[in-house]
């Protein structure tokens, strides 16, 4: 039955015009003249809907546009099954140097091959209470597990290798297997992002600040800032996080704590400007990512991104944790290259495994 409330349209006569319009011509009551500017009116309203069916329709088709980028090239992941979206996140991060396409100022071909500049992993408890961010320095020495050929066939274990030259055997799923054996961690997702991707993104927040507590000259990389408070975006954004020659002994340990001040000002950002619950600057970062980043196959469905989204959110950057794993200088042949303090980093490794929250002490004053 209807509802009493609704119109009952099975009741009402059906009025069609009649067969000859000539012999029954329509009639019309008496219409008053539409007051002034009324018709002004109905045109702007119809141009609200008109806008707004376009900016719906816009909508639609630019998310379709980033989920079909983002479905491009996707990186194929030695992962062990299903993926329990409810457990434990572990995220792989990594920042390539390769220069193809990326321009000129970065050194288009002086690079022999595609190296891995930064590895990050971020790790978020199965509560979503508490993360920890882990980066790689690109000097270390690591053991690196049989790699596939993309080719066919596999590449060899290796001992004793760079880990940054990871990239180079089997590409990013190389880096993400030898992460994977060096922590004893099952690591489902990855993203890697370029050059470019980290000035568009950086663009896309509206910049980043950073506090420098010493003047940064960096002939290398081009790299010139002076102490203080910095909103950082674009190339200012890449220099910061790429120099390591101008401060310091110009090794990666520098330039990881810069790239860590840059992520937790960066998330803090999207935290405070609630930017993950904000759809046009969400659309933004997004394309932005889209353009820019290449995803592993884990990622790109769109129940997967909402979940790693959500699992971020709920982070409170009080509860966030940010250390480069354990190690110490290697001398002799391998001067310059780092070594990793087996104790100190299986503690590290065996926290995030158990999903205990990480506790970095202080180190004590000489």
């Amino acid at each position: 039955m209807l509802s009493d409330n609704l119109p009952n349209f099975a009741s009402r006569r059906v009025i069609r015009p009649p067969a000859d319009p000539k012999k029954f011509p329509p009639r019309h009551g008496d219409q008053k003249p539409p007051a002034p500017g009324r018709k002004y009116v109905r045109w702007a309203f119809k141009g609200l809907a008109v806008v707004a069916g376009a900016a719906v329709a816009a909508a639609g088709i630019s998310a379709f546009d980033i989920y079909n980028k983002l479905n491009q090239d996707n990186i194929v992941l030695a992962t062990g099954g299903e993926v329990d979206l409810e457990g434990s996140i572990n995220f792989l991060l990594i920042g390539s140097d390769t220069r193809d396409g990326q321009g000129e100022e970065y050194g288009e071909g002086q690079v022999s091959s595609e190296l891995a500049d930064v590895i990050i992993l971020l790790h978020i408890t199965k509560d979503r209470q508490d993360a920890t961010v882990v980066s790689f320095p690109r000097d270390l020495l690591v053991s690196v597990p049989e790699c596939p050929n993309p080719e066919g066939g596999v590449f060899p274990a290796l001992d004793s290798q760079q880990i940054n030259a990871t990239i180079s055997r089997g590409g990013v799923a190389c880096t993400h297997l030898t992460i994977q054996k060096l922590t004893g961690l099952e690591i489902p997702f990855l993203a890697m992002i370029d050059f470019n991707g980290v000035i568009e993104m950086s663009n896309a927040v509206g910049g980043v600040e950073v506090t420098i507590d010493q003047d940064i000259s960096d002939d290398y990389s081009k790299f010139y800032i002076e102490a203080g408070t910095h909103t950082l975006k674009g190339k200012d954004a890449l220099g910061f996080l790429r120099t390591r020659h101008g401060f310091g002994d110009g090794s990666d340990l520098g330039r990881i704590s810069n790239q860590q001040m840059f992520l937790m000002s960066l998330f803090d950002k999207i935290k405070q400007d609630g930017v993950l619950n904000n759809p046009v600057a969400l659309y933004s970062l997004a394309s932005s990512a889209a353009r820019n980043m290449k995803l592993s196959e884990s990622v790109t469905d769109l129940d997967t991104m909402v979940t790693l989204a959500g699992a971020l959110r709920k982070v409170d950057i009080s509860r966030m944790i940010f250390t480069a794993v354990p190690t110490y200088a290697l001398g002799g042949a391998d001067n310059g290259r780092l070594g990793l303090l087996p104790d100190e980093a299986g503690a590290l490794f065996d926290a995030i495994r158990n999903d205990v929250p990480v506790v970095i002490k202080p180190t004590p004053s000489p």
